[in-house]
């Protein structure tokens, strides 16, 4: 278990103290073969149960201990409470951990503090917005965001919804013939050659091209586009929307503002054989004349909170404050209004996110309607189970598969 807690502490560290994405500090950090599938595990939980770790160190330390002994703390707790392992063996481990790390001056505190807490598990606050916000681990202004837009019983099955699949979009190759070939168990999808999977690691299929994995609201949105010549992806990276849309589009035109992120739509395209992707560095943010009234539909997969997709990168709920989604807003605003700029009259925009607040969505659309002339909201459909905001649609994470996006469909008819 040692080797164990000290990779959780390296990744964790990585978020925690540089403030690295879970995902690339995962891929960035050598992890022992034998309890990789652990390693992970925990680490994702601890960010998923960050704020109820959090309360029990400071219920039980007068004084907040530094950076490195609360990651050791967090990774012991989690392990007590969520993976019901041996009380003795976490705290034997953690105590060799802080030693490992050359903070053997520490180890007395964390024995102790290890077991004050199996002795005496300080008890969770029930009520209000402190006892949701630590009863699913969600900032405070999340849960009073999600129970103004929803009300507090479906934002509590929105905060209480887990995503334990993988979701795997086959392209030229019959997938259930595949997977069966694999001895793979998988669930159907109400789209064609979509499959969800438990436990599947990517194997040589997927660097040949034959699936990729992509989450279900992304393939919905995805079956939402109308089949069209030109297509402009507005925010195209890591680039699985464009490629998607590169079977029913004749061409799809793909940017992002950053050379590093168009390099990752690059090689998502080449993975898939995709040769009617061109990408660019693009800000689009700003009007580009080269693009005025150049397409036939423009998707604004716009930067959002993320909070749609918080059981697939928790560390999100961990990194994002109230402020920064006002930051976000402008941005989805001036993208949207650049947008209006490109789709030739006839032709079509889709918005989308992967965010459940509604100032995120639906307020922006009505926004954009209030102030843009020349458009009107397309009403849109989805097998995909959803939840209708007048004619757009919002996904939500416990009935559409465990992610939740936002897509609407506006027509410029002059």
């Amino acid at each position: 278990m040692l080797n164990c807690f000290y990779d959780c502490y390296t990744i964790l560290n990585k978020v925690y103290g540089e403030k690295a994405f879970l995902k690339q500090a995962i891929n960035s950090t050598p992890l022992d073969s034998k309890s990789k599938t652990l390693t992970v595990k925990i680490c994702y939980g601890v960010l998923d149960r960050d704020i109820e770790l959090s309360y029990y160190i400071s219920a039980l330390t007068e004084k907040t201990p530094r950076l490195a002994i609360r990651t050791v703390l967090k990774i012991a707790l989690y392990s007590i409470v969520y993976l019901n392992k041996r009380d003795y063996a976490v705290v034997l481990n953690a105590v060799e951990l802080v030693k490992k790390l050359g903070k053997g001056g520490a180890s007395g505190f964390v024995n102790a503090f290890l077991r004050k807490f199996l002795n005496d598990k300080p008890s969770l606050p029930s009520e209000g917005i402190k006892g949701l916000s630590l009863k699913y681990s969600y900032p405070e202004f999340a849960v009073k965001e999600l129970i103004k837009d929803y009300g507090e019983d479906v934002a509590e099955k929105i905060m209480s919804s887990v995503n334990a699949k993988t979701c795997l979009a086959f392209y030229g190759e019959d997938g259930a013939s595949y997977l069966n070939s694999l001895n793979k168990t998988f669930t159907k999808t109400p789209f064609d050659n979509v499959f969800l999977l438990d436990n599947f690691s990517l194997e040589r299929g997927f660097f040949d091209g034959k699936y990729t994995v992509q989450a279900l609201g992304s393939v919905a949105i995805c079956d939402i586009v109308n089949p069209c010549e030109n297509l402009l992806d507005l925010c195209a990276a890591p680039g699985g929307k464009s490629v998607r849309l590169s079977f029913k589009c004749d061409n799809v035109f793909a940017c992002d503002i950053h050379e590093h992120r168009v390099k990752l739509i690059e090689e998502y395209a080449f993975r898939m054989k995709r040769k009617n992707v061109s990408v660019a560095v693009n800000d689009s943010t700003v009007i580009n004349s080269d693009f005025i009234n150049r397409f036939d539909a423009v998707l604004v997969d716009a930067p959002c909170s993320g909070f749609g997709v918080v059981n697939d990168n928790p560390d999100i709920k961990l990194n994002r404050e109230e402020k920064d989604i006002l930051s976000l807003i402008k941005t989805q605003k001036d993208i949207l209004r650049c947008a209006a700029k490109y789709v030739k009259t006839g032709g079509h925009i889709y918005y989308s996110t992967c965010s459940v607040f509604f100032k995120e969505n639906i307020e922006i659309i009505n926004d954009f309607m209030s102030d843009v002339k020349g458009f009107e909201i397309v009403e849109i459909s989805s097998p995909l189970p959803h939840f209708k905001v007048f004619n757009t649609i919002q996904f939500l994470p416990h009935i559409s598969g465990g992610n939740g996006f936002y897509v609407a469909k506006l027509k410029r008819v002059f």
